[in-house]
Order: C-alpha cells, then structure tokens, then sequence
C-alpha cells in the first residue's frame, strides 16, 4: 500500500504564540527539532514520497530537514490558511499516488501506527475522505466534527464559527485526513474563505463531500495527548515530559 500513499505535512505557520525567533516546528523536544518526529512517522507510511509544506524560515526548515530525509518542499509564501496550505502542496503529489495523509508538522507525539491505522481503514472502506478525531474532556480551541442524524460525518466547524450548540460537541478535529487524490483536488478548488478567519479552511472539504454524497468517514481515538498540537513554550514543555515517559518506559 505504501507506494500509493503519499504524506502532506503543514510545517509552514508563523508559531507567533511561541513567542521565538525560531520556525515553530524547528523547536526541540529531547534534542530533536519536532517536525522530525513527525517526518519519522509518515515516512512509515508512505516512504518517500512525503510533500512538507514549507514558509516561516523556509530555507533554515530545509537546512535541518535535508541531510536526514528525502521530501519535496512545496513553499507557502503567504499563509492563507489549511486550505491554501494543500493546494501548495498538491503539485508535488506524484501521478502514482491514489491516497493522501495530510498530517500537521506540530503534532509531535502522533504515532505512526495511528497513522497506519487511519489509512487501513479509508482505503478498506474504500471512503473519499477520512478524518480522525478525538473525544476531549475540554473541546475548546479546537474545530468540532459534526455528524448528521445517520452518524455521518457532515462537517467540521472551526471554534470562531461553531454555534453555541456546536460548541459543545466533544469529538474534535485532530487535524490529520486520509483523502483520495481526486476528490482532493477537486474539492481544493472549491473551497472560499467565507468565514470568520477570512482564510481557505482544509475543514471545508468534508462539508463539500457530504454536499456532493460523498463517502466520509471518522475514526475517533480516545488518547487525547497523542495529538496535542505544540503552540505555546507551555505545550512543548507538556510534550517534552510525556515524551520523556515515554521513553523511561519503553
């Protein structure tokens, strides 16, 4: 399955909330710039074929990056959102690639074998799109998986958007999609920015595939750390300690 996978990651955000002259997913968690610990996972799933999506600090992300793993750097000059992030990213997509893994570069402590998880499962179900999302105590923050009478998935609705009803869904967005390349790059087109951030929402092609009777799909963890996003210094030192137990204990 490998050969037909290929791996997005978005690692090209200001990280201005780290308040750091470094490029956020260049920050270290036990030595090691993060972005790596994420490159180390797709790499399992999709070898080589993995598109980083580059823009703050650009050329010092693919000084680091370079010397240790084989990707294509697809620059996001102007961020303009998740959406834009992708279309970025979808001419580097080689012809052979039938499913992509879109991943986020500050997302550290995701392992591959979740990542292998999700893709089993879209291409055995043979779905246009999957999310995985996550149960959270405290949802807030973060964009809401909304599912219709039937329990499929309708949309994803960004905290600044979401009604107060909305708001009080506790099955999150994790940020991390399998999706087939067609559908991908057609449902990229379509997307606006009609919304409170004024940007192109990657979120915006589920409620696309579900307008269009698309097959969509989430797989809902229950490991809430697994996907905590590295933002602020407090998140890396969070990240920083669960990964230090991690491994005292393996």
């Amino acid at each position: 399955m490998k050969h037909t996978i290929a791996a997005v990651i978005l690692a090209a955000g200001l990280g201005t909330r780290m308040k750091s002259g470094r490029a956020k997913v260049l920050h270290e968690i036990l030595g090691i710039p993060m972005i790596f610990y994420v490159l180390d996972a797709a790499q399992r799933i999709s070898g080589d074929d993995i598109v980083l999506v580059i823009g703050n600090q650009a050329e010092k992300v693919k000084e680091m990056v370079t010397p240790r793993y084989k990707v294509y750097y697809a620059l996001q000059a102007e961020q303009l959102g998740t959406g834009h992030a992708v279309r970025c990213a979808v001419p580097f997509i080689q012809n052979h690639v039938e499913n992509v893994l879109i991943l986020c570069g500050d997302v550290p402590l995701v392992r591959h074998e979740t990542l292998q998880w999700l893709v089993e499962d879209h291409v055995s179900a043979k779905r246009d799109v999957s999310i995985l999302a996550v149960d959270a105590e405290d949802p807030s923050g973060y964009g809401r998986v909304v599912f219709d009478e039937k329990g499929a998935v309708r949309s994803i609705v960004e905290q600044a958007d979401a009604t107060d009803e909305q708001k009080a869904i506790r099955t999150i967005n994790t940020g991390i999609y399998c999706v087939r390349k067609p559908f991908l790059t057609r449902a990229l087109a379509l997307l606006d920015t009609n919304n409170q951030q004024g940007e192109l929402y990657l979120t915006d092609i589920i409620r696309i595939g579900h307008e269009q009777g698309r097959k969509l799909g989430a797989l809902v963890s229950s490991n809430v750390e697994e996907f905590i996003g590295v933002n602020t210094q407090q998140d890396l030192r969070k990240v920083t300690a669960i990964m230090r137990e991690v491994g005292k204990s393996s």
